[in-house]
């Protein structure tokens, strides 16, 4: 065989590898977009946001120091 020969089919069997792991890296990019997409619609309904954890939270402070009033009125009796 000639070295012409020999060095095209190193090169062809080279670029086969990387173009086939090429492909295989894009694919799992394209599955994690689609994965970060679909976490990305349900998030909303799976997490509760800061801001409305905050008010939340600011309620029920309020109703601890309504509570804590009354059992300190009672304690006082």
């Amino acid at each position: 065989m000639e070295t012409q020969t020999i060095i095209d089919l190193v090169g062809g069997a080279v670029l086969t590898v990387v173009g086939w792991f090429a492909r295989q890296v894009y694919q799992c990019v394209k599955e994690l977009e689609k994965d970060v997409h679909r976490i990305e619609v349900d998030l909303p309904k799976n997490y509760v946001s800061k801001s409305d954890y905050a008010e939340t939270m600011r309620e029920i402070k309020a109703m601890f120091e309504k509570i804590f009033d009354k059992l300190d009125d009672k304690a006082d009796k």
